[in-house]
């Protein structure tokens, strides 16, 4: 898709806040609009129609649109995105299990922006599977290098929770 679609997506979101008042239909019926000029097996409609229904409380009507986008070949850095957002709402939904099968692969994807929110979102679906000391140690390992100081205390407090389950 060009720029310009991009834009105008971007510039959808960045309005979100502003429909709180008049309700999240009519965002995401500006959603809808946008994904209308897209060709039909486009990738990029069900991401952002998933975005939409997600972020505005729906994550049972998020869900198969989030897979729809990746089964036909959403990747890259909104791939990534996709899986972050599926598991968030695979989590919600009562399928923690399912995001962590999703997101665990994504420890070792190539490093970018997105590495500590796949830190965080594997240690909430951890956290509802009842093993809060493998998402402690996910977010441990992700806040160490942003800490002024301490960052190799956390992180070898963070690999040492995961060897003292052992």
């Amino acid at each position: 898709m060009n720029g310009d679609w991009e834009d105008r997506v971007t510039a959808a979101w960045a309005t979100f806040d502003d429909y709180a008042e008049t309700g999240a239909a009519e965002f995401r019926a500006v959603i809808d609009a946008l994904v209308a000029e897209l060709p039909d097996d486009s990738p990029l409609g069900p991401f952002e129609r998933a975005c939409a229904w997600d972020s505005t409380g729906h994550s049972d009507k998020a869900v198969p649109l989030y897979r729809e986008a990746l089964a036909r070949g959403l990747s890259g850095y909104k791939g990534r995105r996709a899986k972050i957002q599926l598991s968030s709402s695979l989590r919600n939904i009562g399928q923690a299990e399912e995001g962590v099968k999703l997101l665990t692969p994504e420890l070792d994807a190539p490093s970018d922006e997105l590495d500590d929110a796949v830190r965080a979102t594997l240690a909430l679906c951890l956290s509802s599977l009842g093993r809060d000391r493998e998402g402690l140690s996910l977010v441990l390992g992700a806040l160490a290098p942003h800490l002024p100081r301490y960052q190799r205390s956390m992180a070898n407090y963070a690999r040492l929770l995961l060897e003292s389950e052992s």
